[in-house]
């Protein structure tokens, strides 16, 4: 059911030659660029009326306009499962008091008297969010996403998620009502590549963003490579990742069960285990088989996930070599399930998340533990970080100095100037003191 890879006896290649050793889905975004290049400039040029038809023509669905109704998200909200609402709501609040902590201050630096550097973080203006909305529904990427955008301060939010066949054309009533719980009221009934177009060049009904997040699939990925430049992005997101670090004191059943709870996202989801334990490896194997049969999406998901090249058992000497292969992965969601496990964990240094022992798992930062559960996908935990306050920050820097602090540093300005072969940047000095700089 789930290949086996056997790295214990010899010396851990580094680098490169250990990674390419790991299982990882195949999720070619440039080779999708071609295809979603006519959709973006479709939107570009066309606006609402592209939009339109791209629903009839990917989701089915005739649209008369794709800004959706206040009514609708008061609705939808109205008739929202009374333990549904609940649960958005509790993490809701768990998501807040989280980043709420992350909210970056002004601070002012003297670098010499007289000479100050103030950095300031300044929200961006405007953010288009993106809710998917294929196999599966996910109300909690609309959390993850808007509570720290809301929390850095940015004044204008819409989210778009595609239309639903089945819901009038109409994004699926639960993401239409966690937006209203936090008070997003500008939402479109658009979905895949034209979604990250349509906030990248704006259109008659909606204004451009500065910005665009939010997880989907290898068409909204396209999209965002395309835009990169134009617009922000938080990442390319690729399909989900689980890795676990586990050695013999972890419980087969919490491990096996974990695995598959990411291989229900999608066929390409990676489902990875990097244990010394041969005993445990064969338990996980034993107890998947039994949990599979119990749950729903076997054969469109969560077969083909654990079957697939992404996903394997990862045999090590030890916890030590483990720590290697799963910093050489870098996974979006990586579990330690090890003795001394929150030791381990601080010793991590690539990962979107961890989570630490038996009673922290994916599926409790995915709902809520209060973390962010947008994440580094694809290896990019090496370089890049989760969705956070500080991902819709921008830092500026605001420098004042007086007419003294930069006579004392302006013959350095001078001298570097003219090693740089920049003469005039040096007379912009030497202007200010009658082209007479003093010498030290």
């Amino acid at each position: 059911m789930i290949s086996r890879i056997d790295l214990r006896g010899d010396a851990l290649p580094t680098g490169g030659a250990l990674r390419d050793l790991l299982p990882r889905a195949e999720f070619d975004v440039e080779a999708a660029l071609e295809k979603v290049r006519p959709i973006c400039e479709a939107v570009h040029h066309r606006g609402d009326a592209a939009l339109i038809e791209f629903a009839e023509r990917f989701d089915g669905v005739t649209l008369d306009q794709v800004r959706v109704p206040a009514t609708a998200l008061t609705r939808a909200l109205e008739e929202l499962d009374p333990a549904v609402r609940a649960g958005l709501e509790e993490s809701i609040r768990r998501a807040r008091i989280v980043h709420r902590e992350q909210r970056r201050t002004t601070h002012t630096t003297q670098v010499v008297p007289g000479g100050t550097v103030t950095e300031k973080w300044v929200p961006v203006e405007r953010v288009g969010l993106y809710a998917p909305g294929g196999r599966s529904v996910y109300p909690s990427s609309v959390i993850m996403n808007a509570v720290p955008a809301q929390e850095a301060g940015v004044e204008s939010i819409a989210l778009a998620s595609p239309p639903q066949k089945e819901f009038g054309g109409l994004p699926h009533p639960t993401i239409l009502a966690a937006c209203a719980l936090l008070g997003v009221d500008e939402v479109y009934a658009v979905g895949g590549a034209q979604a990250v177009a349509m906030f990248a060049y704006g259109t008659q009904s909606c204004a451009p963003a500065n910005m665009v997040t939010g997880p989907g699939n290898i068409w909204v990925a396209a999209a965002k490579r395309y835009f990169t430049g134009r617009i922000g992005i938080d990442t390319e997101a690729g399909p989900t990742e689980i890795a676990v670090l586990a050695d013999a004191t972890a419980d087969p059943v919490h491990v096996a069960a974990d695995l598959i709870s990411q291989a229900e996202h999608d066929p390409l989801a990676a489902a990875v285990l990097v244990t010394d334990s041969v005993e445990l490896a064969d338990a996980v194997e034993r107890e998947l088989e039994p949990q599979i049969a119990a749950t729903k999406h076997v054969d469109d998901r969560i077969l083909p996930a654990l079957r697939g090249k992404q996903s394997a058992i990862v045999l090590v000497d030890g916890v030590e070599e483990g720590l290697r292969v799963v910093d050489a992965y870098g996974a979006e969601h990586l579990e330690i399930q090890t003795a001394d496990a929150a030791a381990v964990a601080q010793r991590v240094r690539n990962a979107g998340a961890v989570f630490v022992g038996p009673w922290s798992p994916v599926s409790l930062g995915d709902y809520c533990a209060g973390s962010n559960h947008v994440l580094p996908t694809g290896g990019c935990a090496c370089h890049s970080s989760g969705l956070s306050v500080q991902s819709f920050l921008r830092g500026i820097h605001i420098v004042d100095y007086t007419r003294e602090a930069l006579a004392d540093v302006a013959h350095h300005v001078v001298t570097l100037a003219e090693a740089e072969d920049l003469p005039a940047h040096g007379a912009a000095m030497k202007a200010r003191f009658a082209w007479k700089v003093p010498q030290r």
